[in-house]
């Protein structure tokens, strides 16, 4: 039989726990903080673990909702649901079990349970490469070769592909350098060449890829993101190449793609000096296409890929490959896709005023 005591303690963690993630929607809606800055912040400074919004995503949006509007009734309007929860809870934005709450989680295809990356169909046209390998999805053999197994799997099917986090509080810190320093010679060269065959694979494909980067982006991780054609940043997203405070410079295109992207000048700065610049000036620069706040990052990067997946993959592919190579290089491009099915279709479409139907031939 429960005590006083056990009953006074059990409303005591309710109504703290309550009140943990009230406050917590209040600081995010304000603009106070991002949600990453609010859990990173629980965590180290007030020992809360699970911080509130990783806490609630566990629970169930939900149920916390019900819960809010019982302790509203009963203990004031200070407990009333935060607009933001209200929301994500008609969104279908349940928690962990959905795939989507206040952040994103993994759902994978049969056969990706297990495993540093892990694929996740939304539909035929869009697919998800989620990055988890604890704690910071390191960038090692397996992840290369998860890397490189997922876009085999997915070229010639998907026609957008999201990289994205299973870990909230970051994308991706770089590579693994412990396990790069096992391998021979011969053997990190090997690896070293699949990783830029794979990224240099992206950028010729007629998918369309898009980085969801949340947190830190750094290294490996800055240069896996590089090589998307988007890069969708959070409000409290990083990007830098720290190799330099190793003694190492960048290795998988980080000297050459982070030129093209911010200028000469900023990325020499960035590669020399290690320092990572804040999502804003990402954007500022032209690393970053669009920042968000943190819990409308995935979304977005979705949007992104459903956008995107619309379009002709033909001139998708002929738009990448050409991009920068010149004009005669354009000139052949337009070429070959104007004579194409998905030529004849979409020109037929606009004249027809209706929506195209392309087929990729």
């Amino acid at each position: 039989m429960s005590t006083q005591a056990d009953v006074d303690a059990a409303t005591l963690v309710e109504r703290f726990t309550l009140k943990a993630l009230v406050e917590s929607c209040l600081v995010l809606e304000e603009g106070i903080a991002s949600m990453r800055e609010i859990d990173l912040g629980m965590m180290a400074g007030a020992g809360i673990i699970p911080p509130p919004f990783q806490r609630a995503d566990q629970s169930g949006l939900h149920e916390l909702l019900d819960r809010l509007e019982r302790a509203a009734s009963e203990w004031g309007e200070s407990f009333e649901p935060p607009a933001l929860l209200r929301r994500l809870v008609a969104q279908g934005r349940l928690g962990v079990k959905t795939g989507q709450g206040f952040y994103p989680y993994p759902r994978p295809d049969a056969g990706w349970d297990e495993g540093p990356v892990k694929l996740e169909t939304h539909d035929e046209e869009i697919a998800i490469a989620w990055l988890d390998r604890p704690p910071a999805n390191s960038i090692s053999p397996e992840v290369v070769h998860g890397l490189g197994r997922l876009w085999e799997t997915i070229e010639g099917k998907a026609r957008a592909l999201v990289f994205a986090s299973a870990n909230p509080m970051l994308f991706c810190a770089g590579a693994d350098i412990k396990a790069f320093t096992t391998m021979d010679p011969q053997a990190g060269r090997a690896l070293v060449d699949d990783m830029h065959s794979l990224l240099g694979a992206m950028e010729a494909s007629r998918v369309a890829t898009v980085a969801a980067v949340n947190g830190a982006a750094l290294g490996g991780g800055c240069e896996l993101a590089m090589a998307c054609d988007f890069r969708i940043a959070a409000e409290s997203a990083s990007f830098g190449q720290p190799e330099i405070s190793l003694g190492i410079i960048p290795g998988f295109g980080g000297t050459q793609r982070l030129p093209r992207l911010v200028g000469e000048a900023k990325a020499l700065e960035m590669n020399l000096t290690g320092d990572a610049i804040s999502a804003e000036d990402a954007y500022e620069l032209g690393l970053a296409t669009e920042v968000v706040p943190d819990h409308e990052l995935f979304d977005t990067a979705l949007r992104w890929a459903r956008k995107l997946a619309g379009q002709a993959p033909l001139a998708v592919e002929q738009i990448k490959r050409v991009s920068g190579a010149g004009v005669e290089a354009e000139k052949e491009g337009f070429a070959s896709i104007f004579t194409s099915e998905d030529a004849r279709e979409g020109i037929a479409a606009f004249l027809q005023k209706r929506s195209p139907r392309f087929t990729g031939k």
